[in-house]
């Protein structure tokens, strides 16, 4: 807050504003920003590892193998995002207590499925009832980033699947004719060509991890719709010292800026990386950098 902040009742004009906008819950709003851009920057790696495995599952040669690739694209896109991230969460921190309630208190000698509540020994609790906020604020993060990267990684394999069954056959032919193991014709032709058939159904699919960043507030985290509700709403506790009116159309249209101009960056980007992939390529987009260059 600036120094003329002390006296609200004082201010008017965009002094008020400049007092208002500087708040502590404003601030909220500004870290729930910083949180989202850290979820996009590590779960887009994540699930594209995620896809990336399950798509080499899905062409595997061995039969279990490939029906996990398969049966995980499959069930995972088939499921609701919303009902994913309400029940899978739940069963996923379950899981991990499961597993730590085994280890850390073998002698337990109730049931930990009680009715509908789990109940396991304190020790095993994630995280601890002892421990600072910091650590249930990361764990929280931990679990949505895992939970986003399953999701929108079964997305990936999906593309990155049709992807591999794209880049022509013959040059995966000729590979093996000169003496190529499959290891090697997997690594060297197939994977570094097939980026240019997936980089489309990739930019569709960031797009979209783009809009899903406010199923955040599903995981109990405080994200930017939560802050633009919470700030935009009539005054209340939060606000005596800054009373408004509903000024949730503001915010909202604030974030509608926010979203729309993450994605138009997000479309250039993507734009000169499939002009610098298709670049030499045998491909339409190949093809039309040859004609504009003669």
């Amino acid at each position: 807050m600036f120094s003329y902040c002390v006296e609200p009742d004082t201010l008017e004009g965009l002094t008020w504003l400049s007092c208002y906008l500087t708040t502590g819950k404003h601030m909220g709003l500004y870290t729930s920003v910083i949180t989202v851009l850290v979820l996009l920057a590590i779960t887009a790696p994540v699930a594209l590892l995620f896809g990336f495995g399950g798509a080499t599952a899905a062409r595997s040669h061995f039969l279990p193998l490939r029906w996990f690739g398969k049966g995980y694209s499959a069930i995972v896109r088939g499921v609701p995002d919303i009902a994913f991230f309400m029940f899978f969460v739940i069963a996923l921190d379950q899981a991990f207590e499961w597993v730590r309630h085994q280890v850390k208190c073998p002698d337990w000698p109730d049931a930990i499925r009680q009715g509908n509540d789990f109940v396991v020994c304190a020790q095993a609790k994630l995280p601890l009832s002892t421990a600072p906020e910091w650590v249930h604020n990361t764990y929280a993060f931990f679990l949505a980033v895992l939970t986003f990267s399953i999701v929108f990684g079964a997305f990936a394999a999906n593309v990155l699947f049709g992807a591999m069954r794209a880049v022509p056959q013959a040059q995966l032919e000729t590979a093996e004719a000169y003496g190529m193991t499959r290891r090697q014709t997997f690594w060297r032709i197939l994977v570094p060509q097939m980026w240019v058939y997936a980089l489309p159904g990739l930019s569709n699919l960031w797009m979209v991890l783009i809009k899903a960043t406010p199923l955040l507030f599903l995981l109990g985290i405080e994200d930017i719709v939560y802050w633009a509700r919470e700030l935009g709403g009539t005054v209340n506790a939060r606000f005596t010292d800054y009373p408004h009116g509903d000024w949730r159309m503001w915010y909202f249209l604030a974030l509608l800026v926010f979203y729309l101009g993450f994605t138009k960056v997000s479309e250039v980007v993507l734009d000169k990386l499939m002009k610098r992939l298709t670049h030499g390529q045998a491909t339409a987009g190949g093809e039309a950098q040859r004609r504009a260059k003669a």
